[in-house]
């Protein structure tokens, strides 16, 4: 079973799905954390035609309700390929429309957000694929009506991805509708902010002074954090993650992190390595490294008290 929030955390893990979504929020409440990161369609495919059956959604709600984990609290990762920065008109199409399904999914699940990479902008043009971006995001929200919201999720900064900066991530949101702006919003990926160049690593100031940037640039504080340690050096550019305090950011700015008041009452989601990605369709347990990482974050919040 899950614990509960640790003074207002909640933490979470992007856990192995064999055997359905439903095991997938199991193997989260097993490891001992509060909500989980699922994908709800093959990650390297569009998904712009697959719908989620209704004996899915039954058995992740029957999952949700015997762990006593809350929808709102689970984010769904959209799938990689939705570059809806593109500047190509039948890439775009196809981006915008698996962002607009897998808001249709996730809203029929019932789950807090749903947050997607902007993708490549083509053209060299961060300005236009910013309106582009806001664009897919207006159709997939104005087309599925319910709590769940959309959430850009900052970049690692490879080539001509969009949203490695807070001015970036401003940019996209600026081009929202104000109607419409309380369904969208923006998370913060630690081993990005790192790979993009934000040095979150040299102290809690410096940490504290790239969030303001972020939240005074959209005029709102982070959605959601995913909480990565990181494979590549500074402003590398290598969306690579390792477990935490086994990277190049390090353990204490996770500490540093859990002590800033924008982490309490929003999923802190781990998509660290998993020690078992073979586990059998019907096996519940918590995956080892979930384990420990749970314990190190709660760690953290029991010293800081």
């Amino acid at each position: 079973m899950p614990r509960k929030a640790t003074d207002g955390y909640i933490f979470g893990s992007h856990t192995v799905d064999n055997g359905g979504i439903d095991m997938a929020v199991r193997r989260a409440a097993n490891a001992g954390l509060s909500t989980l990161q699922l994908f709800t369609a093959i990650p390297k495919f569009y998904g712009d035609k697959s719908s989620i059956r209704p004996e899915r959604v039954e058995r992740f709600r029957a999952a949700l309700a015997e762990t006593g984990i809350a929808a709102e609290h689970v984010v769904v990762h959209a799938a990689y390929v939705l570059s809806v920065a593109t500047a190509e008109p039948d890439k775009w199409a196809r981006a915008a429309g698996g962002l607009k399904k897998e808001m249709e999914r996730s809203t029929t699940l019932g789950v807090g957000g749903v947050c997607f990479h902007p993708g490549s902008a083509s053209d060299g043009d961060p300005k236009a694929a910013a309106e582009r971006v806001a664009k897919a995001m207006v159709e997939a929200v104005e087309a599925h009506d319910g709590p769940t919201r959309l959430l850009v999720e900052n970049t690692a900064g490879a080539g001509k991805t969009l949203g490695r900066t807070a001015a970036e991530v401003a940019d996209i949101l600026s081009h929202i509708p104000n109607a419409l702006r309380g369904r969208t919003g923006y998370g913060l990926d630690t081993c990005h902010l790192f790979a993009s160049g934000y040095d979150i690593h040299t102290s809690p100031e410096r940490f504290r002074e790239i969030l303001d940037e972020f939240e005074e640039a959209t005029g709102e504080p982070p959605s959601f954090f995913h909480l990565n340690d990181s494979e590549g050096e500074l402003g590398s550019n290598r969306d690579r993650h390792t477990l935490l305090g086994e990277g190049r950011i390090g353990i204490a700015p996770f500490d540093w992190l859990l002590q800033d008041r924008r982490t309490r009452g929003i999923p802190l989601i781990l998509e660290t390595p998993q020690q078992n990605y073979d586990v059998a369709d019907d096996d519940p347990s918590g995956d080892p490294f979930d384990v420990r990482m749970a314990e190190l974050l709660r760690s953290f919040v029991r010293a800081g008290k």
